[in-house]
């Protein structure tokens, strides 16, 4: 029995579900945000924290282009941290400890109170598909939903499997109901589903501790944020610290002498892990030669006395888990809370995706998240975030948003799941972008925001301060281009006595500015200050684009000649096989992949220049 219509139906309440409801339903669409469990709505199953190493470049990029993650964070962080200081610009990103509970249940608030959203409990059983193109879904309970389009969004929830030591059984993540019945259905509408697997590492009590033995870790003093919108004078002040601790060499003699009973190594696990986020037997045996590995032990909230041993993600049966957490500095008298566990689950082949994240079989169908085959929460509100704003555009009939590899890391992430597909978990690094200075944490809004605001995602409060910055920043850069240092007796005076080498001819603040050793506050002794003071993040802005001036318009010519090829389309009726002279491998990939653009093909692994060259010219004729 139908019983209502909408819009959009989501399916799937986790990272990538929550954005993609709320960026349909503020863009107007009216929208059904469906879910087996109300109570685990923007849950952390893994670990307590948001961004990371380019995972907080995407939050950012979430946050410019109207999405929510960045504001939920900055409402509900216990510690905010600015990672790889110490290196340039393109590689720096925030990473902030969440109040796992206050996160979800803030997060809950937000999408209750949305206008066009409606919340709904329920397990998505089926597809309701006619003539290649999707009309709604039904559930378990046998009620029927009309859409016009739907995005699926069921993390590891599909036909989701948990693995610890010798016990496995049907679950989602944290003993959540798995989804059996839509993973049979996505297989009899023809899609190719793998199956993956990732895993989580034991809970122990916080006051079982021995802190003496471990290394605290505190939050920044300095002000950061994730959400554009946030403001320094909210910075908290009262953060929580983290702490650092090693595993030993009995901690590794546990593991080796227990391999047998590891489901990694037993045959028990069949999905493929993550390369970059291993498990601790994995890790121990990978890498034989490593006396110790870093653990950091993270608390998952103010309200809890709950610890997230970071870095000890394990299958490992109960009891040889309680073994090796006593043989952890600091972790001797620990208690385990929570035992650590695997979890394997079925997801789509991105290769069967369009770069709008709409699947190429069924029109309006679309998928998010760890659904095709990514890890973390950054990478699943990311995709969640593009999908929900593709699914509204459809559905007005308005044009498609396509974010390109210069653009964002949601580009780079998209295309390269479209592209080359994954056979094991995908996770966002910096080096999987050629554009990185562009793609930066600090200037996110500058490339983005522009974006958000023409799909209609972006809110006028948000439009005006963006506004205000830019032309902040555009006036300030215009003077300090103007504004001379002239090699006068007296300038001469202060540059040495401020340190710095003499200037041989006039040369303008912005110029100035290029030195290594010369900061703004510097130039400013020179030009004057500006009419207005200017904000921190300015300011920070200002220093990156005029240092790196260099570099960055060199990565602009790269970003110029790739969007000429990707501005050169590909007609969807292509016949591959009437292309001579092409490479066998390279037909079978076009096929396969059946790229949209002369760009996008050129990414293809196992595409050569010589087989672009044919194309080229066949596309021509």
């Amino acid at each position: 029995m139908k019983q209502e219509n909408y819009d959009v139906i989501i399916v799937g309440a986790g990272h990538a579900g929550v954005e993609a409801a709320l960026a349909s339903a503020r863009m107007g669409t009216s929208t059904l945000l469906i879910t087996i469990n109300l109570d685990m709505l923007a849950f952390m199953p893994c670990n307590p924290s948001i961004g990371g190493s380019a995972k907080g470049i995407v939050v950012r990029e979430i946050d410019a282009l109207g999405g929510e993650m960045g504001r939920n964070i900055d409402k509900t962080y216990i510690q905010m941290k600015m990672l790889n200081t110490g290196k340039g610009p393109a590689v720096r990103a925030l990473r902030a400890q969440a109040d796992k509970e206050l996160y979800a249940k803030t997060m809950k608030e937000t999408v209750e109170s949305q206008e066009n959203l409606t919340l709904r409990q329920g397990m998505v059983e089926e597809l309701l598909v006619e003539d290649d193109r999707v009309v709604g879904v039904r559930t378990a309970t046998g009620t029927e939903y009309g859409a016009k389009a739907v995005v699926i969004t069921t993390g590891t929830a599909l036909r989701g499997e948990i693995i610890i030591g010798e016990l496995k059984y049907s679950s989602g993540p944290n003993n959540s109901l798995a989804s059996v019945g839509l993973a049979d259905n996505l297989r009899n509408l023809g899609f190719e589903i793998g199956r993956f697997k990732t895993g989580t590492p034991p809970r122990i009590l916080g006051s079982s501790i021995n802190y003496e033995a471990t290394e605290i870790q505190p939050g920044d003093e300095a002000p950061n944020h994730f959400s554009f919108l946030s403001k320094d004078e909210d910075y908290l002040k009262d953060q929580v610290p983290c702490w650092l601790t090693y595993t030993s060499t009995t901690s590794h003699d546990i593991i080796n002498k227990n391999l047998h009973r590891a489901p990694m190594f037993s045959g028990i696990v069949k999905g493929v892990g993550p390369r970059y986020c291993p498990s601790i037997e994995d890790k121990v045996v990978r890498f034989a030669d490593k006396p110790r590995h870093q653990l950091f032990l993270e608390p998952e909230g103010r309200n809890t006395d709950e610890v997230y041993v970071q870095g000890l993600s394990t299958s490992l049966p109960e009891d040889v888990q309680f073994d090796l957490l006593r043989s952890i500095p600091g972790l001797e008298n620990a208690e385990m809370m929570r035992p650590g566990y695997a979890i394997e689950y079925d997801m789509v082949m991105p290769h069967q995706l369009r770069p709008t994240l709409e699947t190429k079989k069924i029109s309006g169908l679309f998928t998010a998240g760890q659904t095709n085959g990514t890890s973390g929460y950054e990478e699943a509100a990311g995709q969640g975030l593009v999908a929900g704003i593709n699914a509204s555009l459809k559905v007005q009939g308005k044009p498609e948003l396509i974010l390109k590899r210069s653009d964002a890391y949601i580009g780079v992430m998209i295309d390269d799941l479209v592209t080359k597909g994954t056979l094991e978990p995908y996770r966002l690094l910096t080096s999987r972008a050629e554009y990185r200075l562009i793609l930066r944490h600090d200037n996110a809004d500058m490339r983005l925001t522009a974006i958000g605001h023409e799909v209609g995602l972006v809110d006028e409060e948000r439009w005006t301060a963006f506004e205000a910055k830019k032309a902040s920043f555009d006036k300030e850069m215009a003077r300090l281009n103007k504004e001379k240092l002239k090699p006068f007796p007296e300038t001469q005076e202060k540059l040495g006595k401020m340190g710095f080498g003499p200037i041989k001819d006039a040369v303008s603040g912005a110029d100035f500015l290029k030195r290594p050793e010369v900061t703004y506050k510097d130039v400013l002794d020179f030009v004057g200050a500006p009419e207005e003071a200017l904000d921190r993040t300015v300011i920070e802005l200002i220093e990156t684009e005029t240092i790196y001036e260099g570099y960055i318009k060199k990565a602009l010519e790269q970003v110029e000649k790739m969007h000429r090829l990707e501005e050169k389309r590909i007609p969807k009726n292509i016949d591959w096989d009437a292309i001579d002279s092409i490479a066998t491998e390279a037909r079978q990939k076009f096929k396969k992949i059946n790229p949209e653009t002369l760009g996008q093909a050129s990414r293809i692994s196992g595409v050569n220049p010589a087989d672009i060259s044919i194309l080229m010219v066949y596309l021509q004729k």
